[in-house]
């Protein structure tokens, strides 16, 4: 029994990673055929397919009564974002910061955080607010394509943190087929995933909220971790904050926002009390990191590193 669910959770994760990748490559292509511009692609198409794994994972399991496995995603995967992920970044090569992360990104991610936290004080995220995420970000959304369109530098940084694609394929029956195996990957792909999870939760007698922010929260992290690793080998980790960051944006304001407008999302005493905290904890120690040499080096990168594995071993305790 957890033999077969721990592969089922790897085939079920490794489905929605390629799904995930499948369908940003077929949207972004014929988006580009639309002659929407290679940054408006990035920002928006590439952004929300990338998330694609952990918002699929959030509904379906808002959707079967599991509410902790949603907020555990989510706030597991930020705190690995800005701790494990980055920490290991930091290690191999440092990291350095540009004015905007400080100016933009930093503050988007902590207001985006506080935001939750005192909304979630009520124990619930409920459709109204789902809505208000969702147009808090498109505004963030629209703020930045117009900054970057007086600002041809921040443009091109901002087309290469999100991996922006410049030319459409083709063939668009191969972009059709991108967006339909895409589509079939993650749904698949998120059924599997979270129904092992809920399943090893249960054997392994330990709540889903554990299960959520360790397993599932360092699963959906997965490739953020993989890119950051390789940009770090190749002494090109410029733009790994804002990535992680933008990540962790997405994550509270489009995730959260769609799963809560589809479902209301209950949230635990123990999230709002610690876990939150701990994010938020995490976020803000990051400022003066930034701000001291606009680096984070080995040293600050250690301190993440242990911050994260800390923090995973009390929730695990």
């Amino acid at each position: 029994m957890p033999l077969y669910n721990t592969i089922l959770l790897l085939v079920g994760l490794a489905i929605l990673i390629v799904g995930g990748d499948f369908l940003v490559r077929g949207a972004s292509s014929i988006a580009l055929r639309l002659r929407m511009s290679p940054l408006v692609v990035g920002i928006t198409i590439v952004a929300f397919g990338t998330s694609s794994p952990e918002l699929l994972i959030s509904i379906q399991s808002a959707l079967t009564g599991s509410p902790d496995l949603t907020m555990g995603n989510v706030i597991g995967s930020n705190i690995c974002n800005l701790a494990l992920v980055l920490g290991i970044t930091a290690i191999i090569s440092p990291i350095g910061v540009h004015n905007d992360t400080i100016k933009i990104d930093w503050p988007m991610t902590m207001g985006s955080s506080l935001l939750l936290y005192f909304l979630v004080k009520e124990g619930y995220v409920n459709s109204y607010e789902g809505i208000m995420f969702i147009v808090i970000l498109l505004i963030y959304l629209v703020f930045i394509i117009r900054r970057s369109r007086k600002k041809s530098k921040a443009d091109d940084l901002l087309r290469e943190q999100y991996d922006a694609p410049t030319k459409s394929s083709n063939n668009i029956w191969k972009d059709i087929g991108f967006i339909a195996l895409g589509g079939a990957g993650l749904y698949f792909g998120s059924d599997w995933f979270v129904n092992s999870a809920k399943d090893l939760a249960i054997y392994l007698g330990v709540s889903e909220r554990v299960v959520g922010i360790t397993v599932v929260a360092l699963g959906t992290s997965l490739p953020e971790l993989v890119t950051s690793i390789v940009a770090a080998f190749k002494k090109e980790t410029d733009l790994a904050i804002g990535n992680l960051m933008g990540s962790n944006i997405f994550n509270i304001l489009s995730i959260l926002g769609v799963t809560s407008i589809i479902e209301d999302i209950k949230v635990s005493e123990v999230i709002i009390n610690s876990d939150l905290i701990w994010m938020l904890g995490v976020t803000l120690a990051l400022l003066p990191m930034m701000i001291l040499n606009r680096k984070i080096d080995r040293i600050e990168g250690l301190i993440l590193l242990g911050v994260y594995f800390y923090y995973t071993i009390s929730v695990i305790n």
